[in-house]
């Protein structure tokens, strides 16, 4: 299986958190096929909202949810 990544950001009601507000306004950047290609998708999201502290993007391990055995693999640590 590819491991694949989700790039995806928000408005959260703390920059400390992963609470975000509306989930209907979710940013959906992307799904990549390896973590340098969704890391490189992130920061230019990231960029374009760098002045917006309430703005937040992340990049979910989908290869992670839809096979757990592979948190034990290495590699990505994000």
């Amino acid at each position: 299986m590819s491991k694949m990544h989700l790039v995806m950001g928000g408005r959260v009601s703390d920059p400390r958190t992963l609470d975000f507000e509306d989930l209907d306004a979710i940013d959906f950047v992307g799904v990549f096929p390896d973590f340098a290609t969704a890391e490189k998708a992130w920061r230019g999201a990231a960029q374009r909202t760098v002045d917006d502290a309430e703005m937040k993007y992340v990049i979910v391990h989908l290869h992670r949810l839809l096979d757990p055995s592979t948190d034990h693999e290495g590699g990505d640590a994000h």
